[in-house]
């Protein structure tokens, strides 16, 4: 099941932190790691966990290639879930231009890694500036259930 809204989305100070790195195309590798390690220790199981990896390595990705070379990742327990907000200084989207269908069935060429990372999260959500409607930059919160 998938939802998003702001309402939904717990307020950045909530639930504890285990992990906050900026990170750069060269540090994805070690990204992976820290958060497969992380997801690891708060007791998220095979295959959940790797999908959320791949979900989240999928998101931090995209920062790099399409929003200015780097981003900033947060990782957090709020209360059976958890929750990765990636955020950039890119130019912005909102949650439209992800596809419905698996990218390339409906004719769009990209845009795999958010249908994935929409696709294997609890709860998921693009906030932030899509282009023309305030700041740049966004925000990509996904969040899977630990039990």
């Amino acid at each position: 099941m998938v939802s998003s809204g702001p309402a939904e989305v717990p307020a950045e100070g909530a639930g504890h932190r285990l992990l906050e790195r900026r990170f750069t195309a060269r540090l994805l590798p070690q990204l992976r790691l820290l958060v497969e390690e992380c997801a690891a220790r708060e007791g998220l199981g095979e295959p959940r966990r790797g999908e959320f990896v791949l979900a989240v390595d999928e998101i931090a990705g995209n920062a790099v290639e399409h929003a200015g070379g780097s981003g900033r990742l947060v990782l957090r327990r709020v209360g059976e879930e958890l929750e990765c907000r990636i955020s950039d200084a890119g130019p912005g989207f909102s949650e439209e231009v992800i596809p419905e269908l698996l990218p390339g069935l409906d004719g769009a060429p990209k845009g795999r890694g958010l249908w994935l990372a929409r696709l294997v999260a609890d709860r998921f959500a693009v906030t932030g500036g899509a282009p023309g409607t305030g700041p740049p930059g966004a925000v990509v919160t996904i969040a899977v259930r630990l039990r």
